[in-house]
């Protein structure tokens, strides 16, 4: 494939969300690439990282006058790659809308006003409406309408519409929509763990042998991505000359008994509705993060799949979804982080 268009000197990508898990993954792939001049990382707070042709700086794109400071950040650049989400607070849906929803959208303005030529959306798995749980899986043209009670995958699935539209009055700008699976990796491990099961859950009792048991849950069957995988997919979608979306996985499909082998634990068959009353009333006690909105969608998510990665992206994973999820693992026992405020790594708190 052809590369994109680029200035002399190199190709200028700007990164929103670039602190977060997937972001800061994104920032050193297109750092290492040659054709890459510079990179200007964008988050609500500055870290403390030192990446060589990285630069950072601060926008909060839930506040209304972001969108024309974006707009002064994105010009001369030649691609946006738009990671920024917020996952919390789940009580509070009009706040993540803020900042997801119409933040997006800002971003996606501020593209259009500074002639951009290339957006690379983080859209998910999550906008997938409901489907199959076997392979080979569904490809990127099943319907993506999400699962409407939960916000995330509202949110995702909103934006999907809102990217039709887009595509529509801005041929002229490459638009690449990312539908990754769950991505892990080991320094990410201490946020996610806070964002799902709370900041008082000790991450070094989420271990193998003080698991009795995994639960066998109808529906059950995800799939898994190591981080650094996806951030190399986000940077062939900026330099190759490709649009629309892509579905981006790791083999193999997880399941109770998958993750039973890796924890060296058993399963027990467990009644669904039962897992879901117990999460809604810590949920709603707020003793835990995950909505049980969350819990209905996971379980029904299609299984994806990647040939459209692999055959016109160029891209296959490096690590098995096993791996991904052993580098979680680690990473939640062991308290490891970055030097960002989304991956501040602390154990506990």
């Amino acid at each position: 494939m052809e590369t994109s268009t680029e200035r002399p000197g190199g190709r200028r990508v700007v990164v929103t969300g670039a602190t977060g898990n997937v972001g800061t993954g994104v920032v050193r792939a297109l750092a290492a690439d040659p054709e890459t001049g510079s990179v200007l990382g964008l988050a609500r707070r500055r870290p403390r990282l030192d990446i060589a042709k990285v630069a950072w700086d601060t926008v909060d794109l839930s506040r209304e006058d972001s969108e024309e400071r974006l707009t002064g950040l994105l010009d001369g650049a030649d691609a946006v790659v738009h990671l920024a989400w917020r996952f919390q607070p789940t009580h509070d849906p009009v706040t993540t809308w803020r900042s997801n929803v119409l933040g997006s959208q800002r971003v996606f303005r501020a593209v259009e006003r500074s002639g951009v030529p290339a957006l690379v959306h983080a859209s998910s798995v999550g906008a997938y409406s409901p489907g199959p749980k076997h392979e080979p899986g569904v490809d990127e043209q099943w319907p993506t309408d999400g699962w409407p009670d939960a916000a995330y995958c509202r949110e995702k699935a909103y934006l999907e519409r809102v990217l039709d539209a887009y595509e529509l009055r801005n041929p002229q700008i490459r638009v690449v929509r990312m539908r990754p699976g769950f991505l892990f990796k080991e320094t990410a491990a201490p946020e996610q763990r806070r964002i799902f099961a709370g900041r008082h859950v000790p991450g070094a009792l989420i271990r193998p042998d003080l698991l009795p048991f995994v639960p066998d849950l109808e529906g059950l069957r995800f799939q898994v991505l190591h981080t650094d995988d996806a951030a190399e997919a986000y940077r062939l979608a900026v330099v190759r000359d490709v649009r629309g979306p892509f579905n981006l996985a790791a083999d193999p499909v997880l399941d109770a008994h998958r993750l039973a082998e890796l924890l060296d634990a058993r399963t027990v068959r467990v009644p669904r509705a039962l897992v879901r009353t117990a999460l809604a009333t810590a949920w709603r006690a707020h003793a835990v993060p995950a909505s049980p909105h969350l819990f209905d969608a996971v379980l029904r998510l299609p299984v994806l799949d990647s040939t459209r990665a692999h055959e016109e992206l160029g891209w296959r994973p490096t690590r098995t979804a096993e791996d991904a999820l052993r580098a979680f693992l680690r990473g939640v026992r062991e308290g490891r982080g970055e030097d960002t405020a989304p991956l501040a790594g602390r154990k506990t708190g």
